[in-house]
C-alpha cells in the first residue's frame, strides 16, 4: 500500500494511504482530543473537538481529523489559538449536554482548555437528556436494526429520536449501550427514552 508523507505540527510523518489524520497522529504519538470517535465505528465528525488546521499549497481550512484522509504534502496544525478557542467552546457545550454525570475525560479536557463549566448553564434546563450528540449510538443502531434511531433537526434543535415503526425495537435492543460516552444509554436502555420523530415534529420534545 502507498505511503503518504506529510507534516503534523512541523514534524514529518508517514502514514498508509487511506488513514485519517487522527489515525496517523495516534501512530506518530501526537495527541488530538476526541469525544465522538470510536476506533471500531465509522467516523461522523459530529462533535468536531478533533478539528485541526490543514494547509495544502496556498489553501488552508479547518477539518475534523477523525474523518479527513491524509494527503501527500499536507501540513497539519493541531494546536493554535483559533483551534483551542474552538475546542474550548465545544467542551463547554458538551458539558451542558452531558448533564450531571460529567465523564472523567471530558472533565480533564475542560481543565486543559480552561473551559468555563457555567458558560452555557442558561440552556442547561432545556438540555435534559445527558446526550452530547456524538452519534455513536446511531451508527451502532444501523448495524443492529438498520436504523431505529437517528438525528433530526439542526443546530440547537438537533436531537436523536426514535422512529415510530421501530421504537419498540430500540427499547429492547441495547446494542449501542457500550459506546455511549455519557451513560445515558445503559443495559436498561436509554434513560429517558428517546423522543419519537413525531414528538419532535409536533414540538413536544
Amino acid at each position: 500500500m502507498k505511503t503518504i508523507e506529510f507534516e503534523i505540527d512541523e514534524k514529518k510523518v508517514r502514514a498508509r494511504e487511506g488513514m485519517t489524520i487522527l489515525e496517523a497522529a495516534k501512530q506518530s504519538g501526537v495527541n488530538i482530543p476526541t469525544l465522538c470517535y470510536h476506533e471500531n465505528l465509522d467516523h461522523l465528525g459530529c462533535c468536531r473537538i478533533c478539528s485541526v488546521y490543514i494547509e495544502k499549497g496556498k489553501r488552508g481550512s479547518i477539518v475534523t481529523a477523525c474523518s479527513y484522509p491524509v494527503e501527500e504534502g499536507l501540513k497539519v496544525t493541531t494546536r493554535s489559538q483559533k483551534i483551542d478557542r474552538l475546542r474550548k467552546t465545544i467542551i463547554e457545550l458538551a458539558i451542558v449536554g452531558s448533564g450531571p454525570n460529567i465523564k472523567a475525560d471530558l472533565y480533564r479536557l475542560s481543565k486543559e482548555y480552561n473551559a468555563d463549566l457555567n458558560r452555557f448553564s442558561s440552556i442547561g434546563e432545556e438540555t435534559k437528556y445527558n446526550c452530547i450528540l456524538c452519534g455513536l449510538c446511531t451508527i451502532k443502531c444501523i448495524e443492529a436494526t438498520g436504523g431505529a434511531i437517528g438525528f433530526v433537526g439542526r443546530g440547537v434543535d438537533k436531537k436523536i429520536v426514535s422512529f415510530p415503526e421501530t421504537s419498540q425495537t430500540c427499547i429492547t435492543c441495547n446494542y449501542c449501550n457500550n459506546v455511549c460516552p455519557t451513560g445515558r444509554i445503559s443495559l436498561k436502555g436509554a434513560d429517558p427514552p428517546f423522543p419519537t420523530v413525531n414528538d419532535f415534529l409536533s414540538g413536544r420534545s
